[in-house]
């Protein structure tokens, strides 16, 4: 139970590092604007959803969850 601590304690401050870094704006320009993520401006409205940015992550991440395992 204790590895399981040190596990969730070192992805929380991975977390809150990731997030002072794009609060700065010290995230790459293209994320969030790759083709194919959806972009829907209206005169009053606009709607943003970045499907590609999170299918990405959502690989890169999980590649490397999966080489921390072994």
């Amino acid at each position: 139970m204790r590895e399981m601590g040190k596990f969730v304690a070192i992805i929380g401050v991975l977390i809150a590092l990731v997030g002072l870094m794009m609060w700065g704006g010290f995230m790459p320009k293209w994320l969030g604007r790759l083709p194919g993520d959806i972009r829907i401006e209206r005169e009053h409205t606009a709607f943003y959803f970045p499907i590609v940015t999170c299918i990405i992550l959502s690989i890169l991440i999980s590649l490397l969850l999966s080489i921390f395992r072994r």
